[in-house]
């Protein structure tokens, strides 16, 4: 009876146990929940360690339950032992969002405006482009002589009939330049002439052209320094492939520029002296186009007459010219009056080689 008794009572006790332990497991589950929300899931994992791990309250149970010696006050020290797990929190709290700034677009990417300095990039910084000047739509009609040469030099022993009619000696040029001289002549580029006949620009008096077919060597070594001598200039058409080349009977390059940059007009007279007549469009820019781009580069002028070779020529060698930016193409046909309707068909007046001073003179007092 006593045993039963003695066992009544700590059955007794031992419910009064699990109760509180049943309180207590709430109260920890309560706090487990709030620090898994606020501290995050490593300071929960700790705390279900201390309720259920060996020296946790599940440990106490099984001691109370199998021992003898059951004091029930020493269930309560282990509800404070979980609490300073709490204190790591702070460690926990390093958020990596706080680089995102590092993202944002900053003013410092916005210098691409600086694109603007490419007006910079002009095609020949020394070019002087003179546009062709609206036409007033006045018919003007000039009478300015355009004399013709080729070579500035003595014909070599046993030249033919043609080379000799073409060559005109230093000496005879030179008298002729010192007549024009005398006589009050002025001379301008077919430039000047366009202009005059376009828009009424106005001109020296006597005003005379001298022109010079095919870039021939002799017009460095000869025709050039006689002009200088007079203050004058002249206009070169020159074939630019003889050039390229290095043909030792025609101009190089460097004299080219030179002469230019003393005030000579350099022209295009085709990339090989090819005839511009009953030609394909397709050749007809290749020989005009080529032959114009290679004076320009060099010469840093822009090149606006162009000479037909052996004067043959036809409509579509004018229409492609104009649509290629020429002003003016001169032929050899004989004449001195100019239309402002006939810009692409120049006549000039072919200087000879037998010319002597006196028939020089008789011909140009013959064209006024």
């Amino acid at each position: 009876m006593e045993n039963s008794d003695r066992t009544a009572r700590r059955l007794g006790r031992a419910r009064w146990l699990v109760g509180g332990l049943i309180a207590v497991t709430a109260v920890l589950v309560v706090t487990l929940l709030a620090h898994h929300i606020s501290a995050g899931q490593d300071e929960a994992v700790d705390l279900i360690g201390a309720v259920s791990g060996p020296e946790g309250i599940a440990g106490h149970l099984r001691e109370m339950f199998w021992t003898s010696t059951v004091t029930p006050t020493a269930s309560a020290t282990p509800t404070d032992t979980a609490q300073p797990t709490a204190t790591p929190l702070p460690a926990t709290q390093a958020p990596t969002a706080t680089t995102a700034p590092t993202y944002s677009l900053t003013p410092s990417d916005t210098p691409l405006p600086t694109v603007t300095s490419t007006p910079t990039l002009t095609p020949t910084p020394t070019a002087t482009p003179h546009p062709l000047p609206t036409p007033d739509g006045a018919l003007r009609t000039l009478d300015v002589p355009i004399l013709m040469y080729h070579y500035i030099s003595e014909p070599p022993a046993g030249s033919d009939a043609i080379r000799t009619d073409l060559s005109v000696t230093p000496e005879r040029f030179d008298e002729q330049l010192a007549y024009l001289k005398s006589a009050g002549y002025t001379t301008i580029s077919l430039n000047d002439l366009v202009r005059a006949l376009t828009v009424g620009a106005p001109l020296p008096e006597r005003p005379i052209v001298l022109t010079f077919d095919d870039g021939y060597r002799d017009a460095y070594e000869h025709a050039y320094p006689l002009l200088t001598k007079y203050g004058y200039a002249g206009t070169f058409f020159l074939i630019t492939s003889y050039i390229d080349q290095g043909h030792p009977e025609y101009l190089t390059w460097p004299q080219v520029s030179e002469m230019a940059a003393a005030g000579m007009s350099m022209e295009a007279h085709g990339y090989t002296h090819d005839a511009m007549e009953g030609r394909g469009r397709d050749y007809l820019i290749w020989q005009m186009l080529g032959s114009k781009e290679a004076i320009e580069e060099r010469t840093g002028e822009i090149v606006r007459c162009f000479c037909y070779p052996s004067g043959h020529y036809d409509e579509e060698a004018m229409q492609v010219l104009h649509e290629l930016g020429y002003w003016a193409a001169t032929t050899t046909l004989f004449g001195h009056e100019h239309s402002s309707e006939s810009l692409f068909d120049l006549e000039r007046v072919r200087v000879h080689g037998d010319y002597t001073l006196p028939r020089f003179s008789d011909l140009l007092e013959a064209l006024e």
